[in-house]
């Protein structure tokens, strides 16, 4: 599939060789694929930019907090063996 992408845009995009590459009329597939950064920069993303990572900024100033509920522990025994009955004749 992204082989058709790339014949497809190689008359809309421009030879740009890397320095010790030769310039080439009939740009070939990976000639197509160095340019494409270029106009994927130009066509933009529909992606919202990153959030900022590190230290969060904390609380908002004035805004009421309320303390956590906290329930109480739940301790949960192991179940005892199960006596075996014996069978009667």
């Amino acid at each position: 599939m992204i082989t058709w992408e790339l014949w497809l845009a190689r008359d809309i995009v421009a030879d740009n060789p890397l320095p010790w590459q030769k310039s080439i009329d009939q740009l070939t597939p990976g000639r197509v694929a160095q340019a494409m950064g270029i106009i994927l920069e130009g066509i933009g993303t529909p992606a919202r930019s990153p959030k900022p990572r590190g230290k969060s900024q904390g609380w908002e100033p004035g805004k009421p907090r309320q303390r956590r509920i906290r329930y109480p522990i739940v301790k949960k025994t192991t179940p005892k063996p199960r006596k075996e009955q014996a069978k009667s004749a």
